[in-house]
């Protein structure tokens, strides 16, 4: 099974978070399928590749709790809602 889960990057008290799509057998730091786009908390800023994402989300991709909210402040479930 495949999720979209953060992977932490950036040195230490200053993370970055990559968006990828990931094996669910992987550990946070391991080899991701995809990068799918990228989180800074400390600025806010998101940077998302939507056509990568809605077709990993087609193919029963699964996001986490944080990707979720995430992807729906960038109104990516808009039509769902």
């Amino acid at each position: 099974m495949v999720k979209l889960r953060l992977k932490r990057c950036g040195r230490k008290q200053r993370a970055i978070y990559r968006i990828v799509a990931i094996d669910v057998r992987s550990r946070r730091e391991g080899r991701d399928l995809k990068r799918v786009g990228f989180y800074d908390p400390i600025k806010n800023q998101t940077h998302l590749n939507v056509p990568a994402i809605l077709y990993f989300l087609q193919k029963g991709a699964q996001p986490t709790g944080t990707v979720h909210d995430i992807l729906r402040k960038a109104e990516l479930f808009k039509e769902k809602s």
